[in-house]
C-alpha cells in the first residue's frame, strides 16, 4: 500500500493556504517532483506546518528552550578587552 500524494490543491486545503502560496514558495518547501508533477506526503504537510509554528517567547506560555547538552552555560561569554588599552598617563 502506498501513501496518498497530495497534489497542489488537496495540500493547499489542507494547509488551509492558497495555491497560489504553495507554487510561489515551492522551492522553500518539502515536496516531491517527477518530471513536472510536484506532489506532498503527509510528512512534507507535516514538515510546512511546523515550519511556520510560532510558540511566544515571553510571559508564563513561553517554551523554555534546553541548553545543548554537553555545552557549559557560560561557553559563550566573551573576556572583555584586556585593560592594557586604558593606560594612565
Amino acid at each position: 500500500m502506498t501513501a496518498h500524494r497530495f497534489t497542489y490543491p488537496e495540500a493547499a486545503e489542507v494547509l488551509r493556504v492558497e495555491e497560489s502560496w504553495l507554487r510561489r514558495h515551492i522551492k522553500k518547501l518539502p515536496h516531491s517532483k517527477k518530471g513536472r508533477e510536484v506532489t506532498f506526503r503527509e510528512a512534507d504537510l507535516d514538515a510546512i506546518d511546523d515550519m511556520f509554528q510560532h510558540a511566544p517567547t515571553s510571559g508564563p506560555l513561553a517554551v523554555a528552550s534546553p541548553a545543548p547538552a554537553g555545552v557549559h552555560p557560560l561557553a559563550a561569554l566573551k573576556p572583555l578587552p584586556g585593560r592594557g588599552s586604558l593606560r594612565r598617563a
